[in-house]
């Protein structure tokens, strides 16, 4: 009996080392899937400072794709020795040009169905020798409008897609609108918010000028009525080795913010140091759902940059705004030598909307 009594202290020791090194086991196992969580950083910059913006013009208007299915106007497995439109899906837009073949006094406006015809401008629009779309843009030019004051080589979307019966401007089945629209305009528009995406490169970009335009061109848009929700711009200086990207966001009516995303919009910037070169490719989305609208610049082994705005107050929620999207290159500046130019060379573009 006292031999059996010495054994339970052993006994105890044993079961209560085991104990421990079951809950040391547990906890070091569950330590292993424990992830660290992602930190994600804020990189927008508002400017209010509205010195130096776009004038765009109020009348220009050709309108792109109203269902669901993404309109991929890709140049891939492209060929050089074809138009432009032998490469890219272009129904859905249309193109001004800075000549004036009509004599009207302002730029000739391309519609949809020549544009998809084969048409090509040697001088301004025209297929690269790598399959891109080239578009290229003066100084000096015709413009579109008396309200503009810039010229420009310009895709504007035409979800009407050829069908002349609809009217270029207004809510209807050529243009869309915001997701925060009232439920008639949604329901009389083309679509309904959307997404525009394309890769490019830029070329080239104006070398002489007023220092507060030299370098700058608008390279995609959101246009409505009157005003811009958004103008994407590319900024290199003559200095510098890289270029930046900003955004300009126009209310209703009203106000003018600046949002920095790549380097600074500054005249006297210093190099970016994660900018982007000339003949660099890099890619844009410009997405609106409702009031919400994302900026986002992507380029290859880097992480994607983006810049949210907020529109809840910017009044395009009303009912009227109609809104169409604007790719290519518009030229900022009117300053500098009549053969200045900018250029930027496209490899893919892409809308989409919402229908009902």
């Amino acid at each position: 009996m006292k031999r059996k009594l010495a054994l339970l202290p052993i006994l105890y020791h044993f079961i209560f080392s085991f104990s421990i090194l079951v809950v040391v086991v547990a906890c070091g196992s569950s330590d292993a899937v424990m992830e660290e969580p992602e930190i994600v950083e804020d990189s927008s910059n508002n400017d209010t400072d509205n010195t130096g913006g776009a004038t765009d013009d109020t009348g220009d208007d050709t309108d792109g794709t109203s269902n669901d299915d993404e309109n991929d106007d890709s140049g891939t497995d492209s060929d050089s020795s074809v138009p432009p439109s032998d490469n890219f899906n272009l129904s859905t837009w249309n193109i001004s040009i800075p000549t004036d073949m009509d004599n009207s006094g302002t730029a000739d406006t391309v519609s949809e169905n020549d544009l998809n015809n084969g048409y090509e401008d040697p001088a301004y629009f025209y297929t690269a020798d790598d399959g891109g779309i080239v578009f290229k843009c003066p100084v000096e030019g015709f413009k579109t409008s008396v309200n503009t004051s810039y010229v420009r080589t310009e895709l504007r979307e035409m979800l009407r897609a050829g069908n002349t019966s609809i009217p270029t401007k207004g809510v209807n089945k050529n243009n869309w609108v915001f997701g925060s629209a009232p439920q008639s305009d949604i329901a009389a528009a083309g679509g309904y918010d959307g997404e525009l995406k394309a890769t490019l490169a830029v070329n080239h970009v104006t070398t002489t000028g007023n220092s507060n335009q030299v370098g700058r061109v608008i390279v995609g848009q959101i246009h409505a009525n009157d005003d811009e929700p958004v103008r994407l711009y590319y900024r290199k200086l003559p200095n510098n080795d890289l270029g930046s990207i900003y955004i300009a966001h126009e209310e209703n009516a009203d106000d003018e913010f600046w949002y920095e995303i790549i380097g600074s919009r500054s005249s006297s910037a210093a190099n970016p140091s994660d900018g982007i070169a000339l003949d660099e490719k890099f890619s844009y989305t410009i997405k609106v759902v409702g009031n919400d609208m994302w900026v986002t610049i992507s380029r290859e082994g880097k992480e994607d940059v983006e810049q949210y705005v907020d529109m809840t107050t910017s009044g395009y929620d009303v009912g009227g705004q109609y809104m169409y999207f604007k790719a290519g290159v518009y030229n900022q500046n009117n300053t500098g030598d009549a053969t200045d130019y900018v250029q930027a060379t496209f490899y893919s573009l892409s809308n989409t909307h919402t229908t009902n």
